[in-house]
């Protein structure tokens, strides 16, 4: 199975049956940039969720991930895969890659149990500065090498 890529909007997932759409999160607890805005315009509870999920401490690190359900057929997968929200001073990028490789065998294991498709932007790619090239293979590993059928929507 291959990662299938298209144009669209990841907030509103395509096919039937149940779906997951997944995004990075920081390990601050942050959330106000990028792909969450789009979340929370349709959608309250994955914000309040994670906020809390932050609050609390409790298993909130890099990897974990917290499946928020947002309608009957949809959840939201808040992936931790993001170390605080800028540069370190040597320039590093906030991504975690291992962190999102971890996350993703989370997310693969919960798509299998309620027979889901995975539903993503380019993941780890935008304000966490990471490169499709890496993430892109966990992916191919974890998801579409165990049978979830993955789509990437590329924003038009």
């Amino acid at each position: 199975m291959e990662i299938k890529y298209i144009t669209g909007d990841a907030t509103e997932p395509i096919g039937d049956g149940n779906k997951i759409i997944v995004h990075v999160c920081n390990d601050v607890g942050g959330w106000g940039k990028g792909f969450v805005m789009a979340i929370s315009e349709r959608w309250k509870d994955p914000e309040n969720k994670y906020r809390a999920w932050a609050s609390s401490k409790e298993n909130f690190e890099l990897g974990e991930v917290q499946f928020v359900q947002v309608e009957s057929t949809i959840w939201v997968a808040n992936l931790v895969g993001q170390r605080d929200v800028k540069r370190g001073k040597d320039g590093t990028p906030p991504v975690r890659y291992e962190a999102i490789r971890r996350g993703l065998e989370k997310v693969s294991v919960f798509a299998r149990q309620i027979n889901a498709s995975v539903h993503m932007p380019r993941i780890g790619c935008g304000l966490a500065g990471g490169t499709w090239d890496q993430i892109e293979p966990g992916i191919t590993v974890e998801l579409t090498g165990e049978g979830v059928a993955t789509i990437v929507y590329d924003f038009s």
